[in-house]
């Protein structure tokens, strides 16, 4: 289960009165980026551009650049930081519930009942600046955001502000799957997308939205090593085969733990049960065409975000060859980290 930007179409017309912080900054976030190197990307018109070692479609890489410029993050914030199709959509559902959960003690009240997970945790490169009038940024009392910008790339503000970081990764080859048959999905004037081994011969290159999907991970975990305190380190897989102990450990970090009696009660099972990807899968608000309330033009429906949530669905599409040839990327380049010692499986 995973989550990727949702983004409005590029010649989606506005029909404000008054511009946007966003707006007004726009024509100089493109001017600049027109300055970037461009290459062909997975869809055939949009390139995806290069900045700070990382690779962009220009709609996300503008919203990068507003984020850094104008996102103000406070101690209290809590950042949900993940690479695409890496666990964003669970993350993002546990920790909105775990933060909320005093807030919305009777079930039928509950947003996630009503809402998918993206439009309760905003993405600050994609809702901040595009969505301003989305209900999660308009609430004060809101403390969750969440990004797939790459650590080095980050707000100034988050890491001077000393907000807790949450970031979740995955078996690359489970990651790159999951990120293609997204793309699969999409409803958009980015062209059509290139297939399946071509897409994962850029992949391995690094070459994709937010990658070098490795770099990422990468970088995280270097944050996570210098500053445990305020970053939690997290693996899909090992999550997803023993969720319990894992959420109560999200829950402590973030500062909201379960109480004994909450344990008792079985709050930390029924959290876990309700952020399942079966349980969201099959809720109403995810089902079908159904998109994000309030926002007219996006790429992809509600229920892009569930498609299997599985652990080794790669063996379906790729090659003994192909996933070779990412194994061997992995291991060299997390080879001596202690990256894949702490709670990898495969």
């Amino acid at each position: 289960m995973d989550s990727e930007t949702t983004i409005p179409s590029q010649n989606q017309e506005e029909t404000k009165t008054e511009s946007t912080e966003f707006e007004k900054n726009q024509k100089r976030y493109q001017d600049l980026i027109a300055t970037f190197p461009h290459v062909k990307g997975w869809f055939t018109e949009a390139p995806l551009i290069e900045y700070g070692g990382h690779w962009f479609i220009q709609p996300v890489l503008e919203g990068c650049l507003h984020a850094q410029d104008f996102f103000q993050a406070r101690p209290s914030d809590i950042l949900v930081c993940t690479h695409p199709k890496s666990g964003t959509t669970w993350l993002k559902a546990l920790t909105f519930i775990i933060v909320n959960r005093s807030r919305f003690e009777d079930d039928s009240t509950n947003p996630l009942h009503k809402s998918n997970p993206h439009e309760l945790v905003p993405f600050i490169e994609i809702d901040f600046p595009l969505f301003p009038q989305a209900d999660s940024l308009k609430d004060k009392e809101n403390t969750l955001f969440a990004t797939h910008i790459p650590h080095g790339l980050l707000p100034e503000s988050i890491t001077k502000s000393g907000c807790k970081m949450v970031y979740i990764w995955r078996d690359p080859k489970d990651t790159f799957i999951s990120k293609w048959a997204f793309f699969e999905k999409q409803k958009s004037d980015l062209g059509s997308l290139t297939s399946l081994e071509e897409s994962f011969d850029m992949f391995c290159r690094g070459v994709s939205v937010y990658g070098p999907y490795l770099d990422h991970v990468f970088g995280y975990w270097k944050a996570y090593q210098e500053n445990p305190d305020k970053v939690l380190f997290l693996n899909y897989e090992t999550m997803r085969a023993d969720p319990l102990p894992y959420v109560k450990r999200l829950a402590q970090f973030m500062g909201y733990g379960f109480t004994v009696e909450e344990e008792e009660k079985g709050v930390v099972e029924k959290f876990v049960n309700l952020c399942s990807f079966e349980t969201l899968k099959n809720l109403d608000v995810n089902k079908g065409e159904r998109n994000r309330e309030g926002i007219p033009a996006v790429y992809y429906p509600n229920s892009a975000y569930f498609r299997k949530g599985k652990v080794g669905d790669w063996q379906n599409y790729l090659t003994l060859e192909m996933a070779a040839r990412i194994d061997g990327l992995m291991q060299e380049k997390f080879k001596g980290t202690g990256l894949l010692e702490h709670g990898y499986t495969t």
